[in-house]
């Protein structure tokens, strides 16, 4: 019987077929922050607005991105045995801000090129006996890579 698939960080994102980043925007000023849970701020005279939970955009150009080649200590969960990963830099369309996430499976680091663009997609970071952990991952997008 297949695992229940559950957020790896509940509240940070979607899980439907078309996934999206969630955070919070002041209706006022239009400010957005990411994420929602621990990386709240305000606008200079607006400390006290009201924020709104909001879907942020599923696209964006790559910024920059590295990668990864030795196991970061706990506590991370990496596969066993480890195996370098790239992390992406991505700037949301619409937002304008720098999210980082891991680079989807499959796509080869050296096919990436600066202000391509890419998109929000999920995929497993670990699994236990519970269930399978999704995470958000970027990807170019068909036609870019």
């Amino acid at each position: 019987m297949p695992k229940a698939k559950i957020p790896a960080i509940e509240g940070w994102f979607t899980m439907d077929d078309a996934p999206h980043l969630i955070g919070l925007r002041d209706p006022e000023t239009g400010a957005t922050f990411f994420p929602k849970d621990v990386a709240i701020s305000a606008v200079p005279g607006h400390a006290g607005a009201a924020l709104e939970e909001v879907p942020l955009s599923r696209t964006g150009k790559l910024w920059s991105f590295t990668t990864n080649h030795y196991k970061p200590p706990q506590p991370y969960v990496s596969p066993e045995p480890f195996e370098p990963y790239t992390v992406a830099a991505v700037e949301l369309d619409e937002e304008r801000m720098v999210v980082l996430g891991q680079l989807a499976p499959g796509v080869d680091p050296a096919d990436l090129e600066l202000g391509m663009e890419m998109e929000l997609v999920l995929d497993t970071l670990f699994v236990d006996e519970e269930a399978e952990h999704i995470v958000w991952k970027w990807k170019p997008v068909k036609g870019d890579a």
